[in-house]
């Protein structure tokens, strides 16, 4: 083996990339507090206000396929033809004409094209993340990378704990009285507001990058390695998601205050007979691509191995339950069980969540620094802790009331015995951590007040670090494919935009509480994923008990 040169990390360049990990946690939590604005502002029903999570996180499975379509069909990455800088910079612009597109929609009053200018911000946000993360690997010691890349995932997670209070400042004000009557009257001047400044940051960020001498144009010469049964399996998939798709947009603008309870009825199930079918054209798809590559192994590229494409499903559910528990949880603080908070009082219990997220991948970040077993367990006591001093601080200064929250620590503490007994294995870690979300998930469901609101809140603690686990172990073997395979993951981002509406839908059904059955499901399978896939890697010769990780 030739001997590998270390380069000294360019702390330069690695500053002015982490900006757009906070663009991606920023915005996509912060939809978590615009979602129950919109719902009351066009008089939304629960399943229509979750067509948010839907425009926003299917765009990163349309623009990853793009690039994938692209690199098949030209047989060059675009990415690498352009180099990770200009295709960062591509991607904030793309994503300030999302902002200007929201705008333009805001303007006409449509709620439709603010799904449209969502769609386009995550667009960008698509083409941002598929460069951003290895563009972290390359500016510095491959052997330091993962550090890199967790100190992106940090910064992001600190964009989803601030996104949900700004928002909630910049559409309801500073006080956490506001109605829900109040916000239905809000003018969506402030919206235009809001992404006005979103817009201007986009721009400037991008301004920032081009005219930045230190960070460098990060080409990347790779032969891109045929997948032309992935692609065409894909493409089909993508028809039938729209087919499924069609019926579900096209009944969202339908009242349901103007119809009666047999109405209703209908309509419901008509929704929710549709999204079931999106689920199982992605579950589906997935198996029969996983069985025909098992025959004929040419032309399958990375969905060759079963490891990756049951890790394609575990990403799906990953980002779907993530972002279903999140973009529920205002719904459901809404009932007089869980306190009957505003849709503005619910912010700062949403930033905890998201915090939650925070707080795991610091305390992640702990294993990628070459420091002492003792250090290393300390730090993952100490870590932990002061992400949790950060968030209760941050929504203190925003003028909320933390107090109910201060309990939360004894959730934090469970955590931190779980990394423990994890011991840095990625398998390992996503059975423990796949196991207490279907033990927090099942305790909410059968629990009120503030026993099931921590409980839900805590889905966030184990998600925290499924993404680096599920990711490692499900590119683990790939070899030269090992690159396509990483674009096959992003593009399971879709997750985020079928599993919330599923569960808006039921929502609407059995009610918010009982919904998060959905949530326990996806922990469910989760867990199985962490305890076959460590079967699957041994069988190709596979002992996967280092940790590699990547960052979301």
């Amino acid at each position: 083996m030739s001997q590998q040169v270390k380069h000294p990390t360019n702390y330069s360049a690695l500053s002015t990339l982490v900006t757009v990990f906070f663009f991606w946690g920023f915005i996509a939590a912060g939809n978590n507090v615009f979602i129950p604005f919109c719902k009351n502002y066009f008089h939304l029903d629960q399943f229509q206000s979750q067509l948010i999570d839907f425009a926003f996180y299917t765009a990163y499975y349309i623009g990853a396929l793009l690039l994938f379509a692209y690199g098949a069909f030209g047989g060059k990455d675009l990415v690498g033809k352009w180099g990770y800088k200009k295709s960062i910079i591509y991607g904030l612009l793309f994503s300030a004409m999302g902002a200007a597109a929201m705008i333009i929609a805001v303007n006409a009053n449509t709620f439709a094209g603010m799904l449209v200018g969502l769609f386009i911000v995550a667009l960008g946000f698509s083409l941002q993340q598929t460069s951003a993360q290895p563009f972290a690997i390359s500016l510095g010691d491959p052997a330091t990378g993962t550090s890199r890349v967790n100190l992106g995932g940090g910064i992001n997670s600190f964009g989803t704990t601030i996104g949900p209070i700004v928002v909630a400042i910049a559409l309801f004000g500073t006080t956490a009285a506001i109605t829900d009557e109040k916000i239905a009257s809000l003018s969506l001047s402030k919206v235009i507001v809001l992404y006005s400044c979103v817009g201007a940051l986009f721009i400037a960020a991008a301004a920032l990058f081009y005219f930045s001498k230190k960070v460098p144009a990060g080409f990347l010469v790779e032969k891109v390695e045929s997948g032309t049964k992935a692609l065409y399996t894909l493409l089909i998939m993508t028809g039938l998601l729209v087919i499924m798709f069609v019926p579900v947009f096209s009944s969202y603008k339908t009242d349901p205050n103007n119809l009666n309870d047999v109405e209703k009825h209908a309509l419901e199930a008509y929704r929710l007979k549709w999204l079931l079918g999106a689920l199982a054209v992605v579950v589906i798809g997935l198996l029969v691509a996983n069985i025909s590559s098992k025959k004929n192994a040419e032309g399958w590229g990375a969905m060759q191995y079963p490891q990756l494409v049951l890790g394609m499903l575990a990403i799906f559910v990953y980002v779907g339950v993530e972002v279903a528990i999140g973009s529920n949880l205002s719904e459901l603080l809404k009932q007089q069980e869980f306190g009957g908070f505003q849709s503005s009082e619910a912010a700062p219990y949403i930033s905890m969540y998201w915090g939650s997220l925070m707080i795991g991948r610091w305390a992640g970040a702990v294993n990628a620094f070459k420091l002492s077993d003792r250090t290393k367990i300390l730090l993952q006591i100490i870590v932990p802790l002061i992400a949790f001093a950060v968030i209760i601080g941050v929504n203190t200064v925003a003028q909320y009331d933390m107090k109910p929250l201060y309990y939360y620590l004894i959730c934090v503490l469970i955590q931190i015995v779980a990394f423990y007994f994890s011991k840095n294995k990625p398998a390992r870690t996503l059975m423990i951590f796949g196991v207490l979300g279907i033990l927090a998930m099942v305790i909410g469901t059968q629990t009120t007040g503030i026993v099931g609101t921590y409980a839900f809140l805590s889905g966030g603690l184990f998600c925290s670090i499924m993404w680096p686990s599920i990711f490692s172990l499900s590119i683990a073997g790939l070899g030269k494919y090992t690159t396509q395979g990483s674009a096959f993951l992003i593009m399971m981002i879709l997750g985020g935009g079928i599993i919330p509406p599923i569960q808006g839908k039921l929502a609407d059904i059995i009610g918010i509480h009982q919904s998060y059955w959905i949530a326990a499901i996806c922990f469910v399978y989760l867990a199985f994923f962490a305890f076959v896939v460590k079967g699957i890697l041994k069988r190709q010769g596979i002992d996967y008990d280092v940790q590699e990780s990547a960052g979301h």
